[in-house]
């Protein structure tokens, strides 16, 4: 697919396509959550601590890739909207735990549902079967690639 220059075009790299894809369904999601006053960082935060019970930063932090810096950013942010907790420990007040607070833990199946809605929007024209196989190529390559990093984006 090289052009007289032996230089291939844009459009000839699959990751191109991915990446057309990719910007479009993040830029989608990202203006969704805004309008109830989320980043998608914190969307991932927030849904990463809703399944569990309280965690210490440094483990959230690795589950989803980030570094402490990052995700006590986030934690700031979320604790200043009153969407999440931080209990320190009265003999070590550098050891806390955080968890969801009453409101975070109600706005997360929000934020779920726009998730779903935007998958919708981008990939529900595709049949079940064609939807399996496009996230487990998807799956492959990161499981091949070593990622572990969640997207934020």
């Amino acid at each position: 697919m090289a052009n007289k220059a032996g230089v291939s075009p844009l459009e000839a790299h699959l990751g191109y396509w991915l990446r057309f894809v990719s910007n479009e369904v993040s830029h989608s999601f990202e203006r969704k959550v805004a309008a109830l006053e989320v980043s998608v960082a914190e969307w991932v935060v927030l849904r990463e601590l809703f399944d569990g019970v309280p965690v210490v930063p440094s483990v959230l932090a690795a589950r989803i890739g980030m570094t402490r810096g990052a995700v006590s950013k986030i934690m700031d942010r979320l604790e200043a909207k009153a969407l999440l907790t931080r209990t320190e420990n009265e003999r070590d007040r550098r050891f806390q735990v955080v968890a969801l607070s009453a409101k975070g833990r109600a706005l997360v199946p929000r934020l779920a549902a726009l998730a779903d809605q935007n998958d919708r929007e981008f990939f529900g024209h595709l049949k079940p079967a064609e939807r399996q196989q496009l996230e487990r190529m998807m799956r492959d390559v990161v499981r091949r690639r070593g990622l572990t990093a969640v997207p934020v984006d």
